[in-house]
């Protein structure tokens, strides 16, 4: 009777031993799902602060282009206008991929423009603007490439087990358009 009692006291306190390991397990599991997540919200922020450094920068650029190149009306609009469009873009990552894509496009364009002007290229003050533009443009990539890193640790975290357990959505890559991914050609 003594040894009955003794195996099932035992039996007892392993069973409450193992609860105990498998709930705090379970807690630092969800613990780190809440970091990753807390991860990509910073990593966002990063992006965000890099594509309102370009957004300021883009109207000192237009208005110097304008200086020199006032005839070339369409490509100073494209600019102006996507600008403004990205004010009024949705809160999902895709609006604001698509809105900040526009952009970079309507930019590239503007950038064409500025090859016609040798005077404005020698300009010292489109000269700063253009290096601090490709400056921000390089912290883009950069913040970008950060906060698709936490996203995929974070999808792949909740995708697996026991992650996939909790039913919790995926995120959103901040995802370049497929025009943007074609080689540009370049004639000479």
């Amino acid at each position: 009777m003594k040894k009955s009692l003794s195996v099932f006291i035992a039996v007892v306190v392993g069973l409450l031993l193992l609860a105990a390991v498998i709930f705090f397990a379970w807690i630092s599991f969800k613990n780190g799902i809440i970091r990753q997540r807390e991860d990509i919200d910073a990593e966002w922020s990063q992006v965000e602060n890099q594509l309102k450094r370009r957004a300021d920068l883009i109207p000192n650029l237009v208005n110097t282009v304008k200086g020199f190149a006032a005839h070339e009306t369409e490509a100073i609009a494209a600019v102006t206008e996507a600008r403004a469009r990205l004010g009024g873009a949705g809160n999902t990552i895709a609006d604001r991929a698509k809105s900040e894509n526009e952009l970079s496009s309507a930019l590239s364009r503007l950038l064409v423009v500025v090859e016609n002007y040798p005077n404005l290229k020698a300009d010292q003050n489109f000269r700063q603007l253009s290096d601090e533009l490709a400056g921000t443009e390089n912290r883009i990539a950069v913040a970008r490439r950060a906060y698709n890193e936490a996203v995929r640790a974070y999808n792949t975290k909740i995708k697996q087990f026991p992650g996939s357990l909790l039913g919790l959505e995926t995120c959103e890559y901040f995802e370049i358009a497929e025009a943007d991914k074609a080689v540009p050609k370049v004639e000479f």
